[in-house]
């Protein structure tokens, strides 16, 4: 099943089942998904669906984290659970020992020995890892690594 497919049938089955949240967050998400194949009068496919997912995933935890600063701990724990929702359509993460060996594999078939060269590395790990890890993560281990 596509994956835009796959958000408006949880919406449906949020509908029925009377989650209020599942049901506006998933809307929100898909209104923005909406708002990209109008502007830019396209079909999106799944690897578009996902950089938008992250898109939306790292605004609520910029939002979630002023939240906290300003003392709004609800509002803050509303982000949370929407950032919770939307992971759930995103390829499973790496774990760890995945991460490290596949930065290791790509080290190694660029011939690269320093962290002067981190930058080809992330542009290839990102290509070749996609969405199954974080950026934020990939560079503490790409540091670690090349250190």
């Amino acid at each position: 099943m596509e994956l835009k497919e796959r958000i408006l049938n949880d919406i449906k089955e949020a509908m029925k089942q009377k989650e209020d949240f599942k049901r506006d967050s998933l809307r929100t998400l898909n209104a923005a998904l909406k708002q990209i194949e109008i502007d830019e009068r396209i079909k999106l496919d799944d690897e578009r669906i996902c950089k938008i997912i992250v898109s939306e995933i790292k605004k609520r935890q910029d939002a979630s984290e002023l939240y906290v600063k300003a003392g709004r701990e609800d509002l803050a724990h509303k982000e949370q659970k929407e950032i919770e929702l939307f992971q759930a359509y995103l390829p499973e993460p790496l774990s760890d020992e995945e991460l490290r060996e596949s930065l290791k594999r790509i080290i190694e078939s660029l011939g690269v020995s320093s962290l002067k060269d981190q930058g080809l590395v992330m542009k290839e790990a990102k290509k070749e890892l996609g969405f199954k890890v974080e950026g934020k993560r990939l560079n503490l281990m790409l540091k670690e690594l090349l250190k």
